[in-house]
C-alpha cells in the first residue's frame, strides 16, 4: 500500500469508495476527465479469497493501469486485526475452525436475510480507519464519494458512515443511471467490469447464481461447500439451516444445472448500503 502523508487540518480529504463495479468504475473515468473531484479511490478488499475473481482481474488489468495513467491513486485496503496485526479475510472468518461467525446475510428458513456485519467490518470500518490514518477527524471529516446511481436512489443513506466522514453521491447529483455508467466506461476504451460482490454473497440474484453454475462451475461448487459447512456447524449447535439463496433449499438444489431464470428478479434487491456491489 502506498505511503501517504496525513492531510493537514486546513485541507479536506476527498476519496471515493471503489467497489470495482460499473458505478465506481464510471466514477473513476469521470475523475480522470476532471468531471468529479476525486484523486484517491479506496477499495476495501474483503480478501483475495472472497472477492469475486473477475473483480480482482479487472482491478489488476484495467482499473489500476487506467488510474495510474491519469494520476489517480487506487489504494487496496485489507482488514487488519488490531490485536494481532494480521490480515483477515471474510472467507477465513466464515471457515476458520471453531468459528460460529455468520457475518454474511445468509437466508433463514423463511427466506429472509439474517443479520449481517460484513459490510461494517470489511468495508465501512476498513475505509474509515484509512481515512483516520490520513488525518480525518470528527472536526475535520473526510469527504467520501459513494457510487450509487440514479436508478438505485433508494440505496442512498447518509447515516451509514463514520463520524469522521461526510458522504457524497456524485452520480446521483449528476442524474447518472447504471446504463449511463456502461456508456461512460466504454467511452474511455475500457471493457465493462463484472458485477462486484463476494462470490458467495447471499444477496446475489438467482440469475447470477445460474451464470456462475454454468460458466464458473468450480466456484459454484465452492459456494455449495461453504453452505454445507455453515449448516454442519448449525447442526452441532441445534440451529435451523441457513442458505445462500432465498429459496430455503441447498444451493445445488435451488439452482439446478441446466435451468435458467428470467434476467430480472424483482424480489432480490441486493445490498442497500452502497459500500458493496458498486
Amino acid at each position: 500500500m502506498p505511503t501517504t502523508q496525513p492531510t493537514t487540518s486546513s485541507e479536506v480529504l476527498r476519496s471515493f469508495s471503489y467497489g470495482g463495479g460499473w458505478q465506481s468504475t464510471a466514477a473513476l473515468v469521470l475523475a480522470a476527465r476532471g468531471e468529479i473531484d476525486y484523486r484517491t479511490f479506496l477499495m476495501a478488499n474483503v480478501g483475495d479469497d472472497s472477492e469475486h475473481p473477475g473483480t480482482l482481474r479487472y482491478l489488476k488489468h484495467y482499473a489500476l493501469p487506467y488510474a495510474a495513467e491519469h494520476g489517480i491513486e487506487i489504494v487496496v485496503l485489507d482488514r487488519i486485526m488490531k490485536r494481532t496485526g494480521q490480515r483477515r479475510t471474510l472467507y477465513e472468518d466464515l471457515t476458520r475452525p471453531g468459528s460460529r461467525s455468520l457475518k454474511i446475510p445468509v437466508r433463514m428458513s423463511n427466506g429472509a436475510p439474517g443479520t449481517r456485519s460484513c459490510t461494517v467490518s470489511f468495508k465501512i470500518k476498513v475505509i474509515g480507519d484509512e481515512l483516520k490514518r490520513r488525518g480525518a477527524t470528527a472536526e475535520h471529516p473526510a469527504t467520501v464519494g459513494i457510487g450509487i446511481s440514479l436508478d438505485e436512489i433508494e440505496r442512498a443513506n447518509k447515516r451509514r458512515c463514520e463520524p469522521h466522514e461526510h458522504i457524497e453521491y456524485p452520480l446521483l447529483e449528476r442524474g447518472i443511471r447504471r446504463i449511463d455508467c456502461a456508456r461512460i466506461i466504454r467511452s474511455a476504451g475500457l471493457p465493462l467490469p463484472p458485477k462486484s460482490a463476494c462470490w458467495f454473497c447471499p444477496f446475489k440474484r438467482p440469475e447470477s447464481w445460474h451464470d456462475m453454475r454454468r460458466t464458473e462451475p468450480d466456484l459454484f461448487a465452492k459456494a455449495c461447500q461453504l453452505e454445507d459447512l455453515l449448516n454442519e456447524r448449525r447442526d452441532l449447535l441445534g440451529k435451523d439451516h441457513v442458505y445462500l439463496t432465498r429459496f430455503g433449499r441447498p444451493l445445488r438444489k435451488a439452482i439446478p444445472e441446466g435451468v435458467d431464470t428470467l434476467p430480472f428478479d424483482e424480489f432480490d434487491t441486493g445490498c442497500d448500503s452502497g459500500w458493496c456491489m458498486t
